[in-house]
């Protein structure tokens, strides 16, 4: 009788290798990012002085890690199996090519956060190609000697992940042991997540994320839920606690409303004869932190200190956005923010107004000066639609005149000096009409290299010395930032010199001058998620009689209302019936209080907090803020439910003219 033949099957030893293949290479993979997770922590506090201990960061950092490891390797699994069942060969060089880019961005997103200090999230997707690519290059981190080091961590990598296959087998049983503890673990974390009891704590937080589950959950986000619009939002007027009355007048247009705003500034000037020229100097990045009179990290401005002394000062105003794409907007028409920044409706802007359009209505000539590309951000087209009279940028400078330093060949365009003495020839335009000007700077910006750097390093040191007063022990902190703060210092400086020379024109003595920052560096630790957008706003001129301090909370979206109601109760300008400003008018109170409602946009694509009153939510927390813009934890769920609802219409009628292009009517 024959023999039966014998029946083989490799199906067992195909799983086998399958799943030791995927995790002889995710203990690998796991390992490097922990070790990844302890080279960050040790980079950012060789980096920065922050108060924060290693110590009170390292445990809650770990468990970050040990969940976004968990959850991708979860995912990847799922793909790493699907893809055997074709070839086990092609399985292992897919989850070995994810692995290293996950390595990859890894690497990327903790170098990013080390130098901005912030975590990169769905702004990542606000900005074109061109622009992604301008950042890079400006901050110096995109060169051969990056490009080759990143190629040559590629290789190595594979080699690593080709090599833990070879000599790192496991048995079928702790491969299915892995394979459980991993899913059981995922579980887990979901339905008993642990928080941080400090979570308040913004500075320690962001340290704390895993920057790739941050920004997976942030591109999750703005994927899933960009395109959903509710437009169930209701007219109701905005008056409760207020300092205006808004009267909102046609559902088509959801910010259309009837208002009258006060005159609160012409109390402290003198009466004007004839139409004021009027100034507004932007200067990049100007945070109230190292700015002006009580500047927690001590003020790097001292020609701007000495112009409060003979200005009115607001020590508690905010930017309404964290970056500068939201200055022009803000500070001059108080609108609303589309979906990545007002300018990024540029190829279809609603129909709206600004203080540039209806002091053109009045016989104004404008002029608008910058030392770099008018275009990014899209600011030469906000600029057209409000009919501003003169642009001048960075192909509109005389050839004496030198750029800004370069970093690996990159350079922002021309330093703050040259950007006044530039402007100067063609501001103001004439003498015949009242004049606008508007000068943005550019110099303290990311890479932040001063020119004239032999004499501002030994000016930023004797500013620690004798305008500081710092012991030897307290400079070592500032030194950490000394780039950042020499460009400060010498911003400042340009300040001066342009405020010297205009000092010596007729037109001074009949000019308002507007200071302010589009919003405070993230480089240095902010204090609080209210303090990126904390920044001084200053009015200089010879016409004010009561030089005075405010403490009332204001916002860039106060001053065009505010000046537009003092130029027609001084000289009479016309202005329209109806209104889109987000704002209110300057509070000119002498005690802390706040009478504001607004959000704020912290980057483009995130539109995450929300001021009324003296409450502030962010993230969904609840804070209550008091003089300096410090704020604290609070729990009140009917505060809580009151600024969600107000935030939620908000946005609601945000997306809304997101959609229908609905802001003002055009015969208005």
């Amino acid at each position: 009788m024959a023999q039966k033949a014998e029946i083989r099957s490799n199906l067992p030893v195909k799983i086998q290798t399958t799943l030791s293949n995927f995790w002889s290479m995710s203990l690998i993979f796991s390992t490097l990012m922990l070790l990844l997770r302890v080279a960050e922590l040790l980079l950012i506090f060789k980096t920065h002085p922050i108060r924060i201990s290693f110590r009170a960061v390292i445990g809650y950092s770990f468990y970050e890690d040990i969940t976004w490891i968990l959850y991708f390797l979860g995912l990847l699994f799922i793909f790493h199996l699907t893809n055997s069942l074709i070839s086990v060969k092609f399985a292992k060089w897919f989850t070995r090519s994810w692995l290293v880019i996950a390595l990859l961005v890894q690497t990327s997103l903790l170098f990013y956060f080390n130098k901005t200090f912030v975590p990169l999230g769905k702004d990542l997707f606000a900005y074109n190609v061109n622009d992604i690519i301008l950042t890079v290059q400006s901050s110096g981190q995109l060169n051969s000697l990056s490009i080759g080091s990143g190629i040559l961590v590629i290789f190595i990598l594979f080699y690593i992940f080709h090599f833990s296959n070879k000599y790192l087998n496991f048995s079928l049983k702790t491969s299915i042991s892995f394979t459980i503890s991993t899913y059981w673990f995922v579980i887990l974390f979901y339905f008993i997540p642990i928080n941080d009891p400090e979570k308040f704590d913004e500075t320690k937080a962001n340290i704390q994320l895993n920057k790739s589950k941050y920004l997976s959950e942030q591109a999750f986000d703005y994927f899933a839920y960009t395109n959903e619009y509710y437009f169930d939002f209701y007219l109701r007027s905005s008056n409760e606690g207020l300092f205006i009355r808004k009267e909102y007048t046609d559902p088509v247009y959801p910010f259309l409303h009837q208002a009258d705003y006060p005159d609160v500034l012409s109390p402290y000037f003198d009466s004007l004869s004839t139409a004021p020229d009027i100034v507004f100097v932007l200067i990049e990045s100007l945070g109230k932190a190292y700015s002006g009179k009580d500047a927690y990290l001590g003020s790097f401005t001292p020609f701007l200190d000495s112009l409060e002394a003979h200005s009115l000062v607001w020590t508690n105003a905010i930017s309404s956005t964290g970056r500068t794409f939201g200055v022009l907007p803000g500070v001059f028409a108080g609108l609303p923010y589309g979906e990545r920044g007002f300018q990024e409706l540029f190829e279809d802007f609603p129909n709206h107004r600004s203080l540039i359009s209806i002091l053109n209505d009045n016989d104004y000539e404008s002029t608008f000066t910058i030392g770099s590309d008018v275009n990014f951000d899209h600011q030469k087209e906000f600029l057209e639609f409000s009919d501003v009279t003169q642009i001048i940028d960075i192909d509109d400078f005389d050839p004496k005149y030198s750029k800004m330093p370069p970093a690996n060949g990159f350079t922002w365009g021309y330093g703050d000096k040259e950007i006044f003495n530039n402007g100067l020839k063609y501001f103001p335009r004439s003498s015949e009409k009242p004049q606008l000007g508007i000068f943005q700077t550019i110099t303290s910006h990311d890479p932040y290299l001063v020119p004239e750097r032999e004499f501002y390093s030994r000016k930023f040191e004797d500013h620690l010395e004798n305008y500081l007063n710092l012991t030897e022990a307290k400079k070592a902190k500032y030194r950490d930032y000394q780039n950042i703060y020499m460009t400060i210092l010498y911003a400042d400086d340009a300040v001066k010199d342009f405020i010297t020379t205009y000092s010596e024109k007729p037109e001074f003595a009949n000019t308002i001058f507007v200071f302010t920052g589009d919003h405070r560096l993230p480089d240095i630790p902010m204090a609080s998620r209210l303090d990126r957008f904390h920044v001084p706003v200053i009015i200089y001129s010879p016409l004010i009689n009561k030089p005075t301090y405010f403490k009332g909370m204001i916002s860039h979206f106060e001053i065009t209302p505010s000046l537009l109601a003092f130029l027609q109760a001084q000289v009479g300008i016309e202005l329209p019936q109806e209104d889109i400003w987000l704002g209110q008018v300057m509070d000119t109170s002498r005690v802390f209080q706040s009478q504001i409602a607004m959000p704020l946009m912290r980057n483009k694509n995130q539109l995450m907090e929300y001021v009324d009153g003296e409450y502030f939510l962010s993230d969904n927390q609840l804070f209550v803020i008091s003089d300096g813009l410090n704020i604290d934890p609070i729990e009140d769920q009917n505060i809580k439910n009151k600024l969600t609802g107000q935030f939620e219409d908000f946005k609601n009628k945000n997306n809304y003219v997101v959609q229908t292009r609905k802001l003002l009517p055009t015969d208005n």
